[in-house]
């Protein structure tokens, strides 16, 4: 986990953590590379961002707490998430078949406005809640796991 793609990767995460402790983009990323990362908080992708982080072993990182922090405040009573928003993409960017070498303009054949230049957009609806929970579960875990070590010292 000390390989410098890994650090990098850990990095990035971190920079791109929203103020409210959460992770999210738009699939406005797809157009202009200057959005990745850049989005309003969602359930899921802050739990992939967590999981990210643990899977680099980065239990301590302070932006870890703060995503840990994001899903217990934003769960709803029902042990759900709400998440309006379209995660997922299907050939972004793509014309019939080929890469679009252009935006298309508003009333041009397939203008989906600056989010997708072409394509499909997805909503996976268990993601909110299964992401989530892996995350947490994982988390937990871990803290279990050392608990148990530090009483056992």
């Amino acid at each position: 986990m000390q390989d410098l793609r890994v650090r990098k990767a850990v990095d990035w995460i971190a920079m791109h953590q929203n103020q409210d402790g959460g992770w999210g983009e738009s699939c406005a990323n797809y157009a202009a590379p200057t959005w990745r990362g850049c989005g309003a908080s969602t359930a899921s992708q802050t739990a992939w961002a967590l999981l990210a982080l643990m899977a680099a072993g980065e239990w301590e990182h302070p932006t870890l707490e703060r995503g840990l922090q994001y899903l217990a405040g934003t769960q709803n009573e029902d042990g759900s998430w709400d998440e309006p928003w379209f995660t997922g993409t299907g050939f972004p960017g793509y014309g019939i078949g080929k890469r679009l070498d252009k935006m298309r303009r508003p009333g041009n054949l397939r203008y989906q406005a600056t989010d997708l230049s072409a394509g499909f957009m997805i909503k996976y609806h268990m993601y909110r809640i299964y992401w989530p929970l892996m995350a947490l579960g994982r988390h937990k875990r871990y803290r279990d796991g050392a608990m148990q070590q530090s009483t056992a010292n």
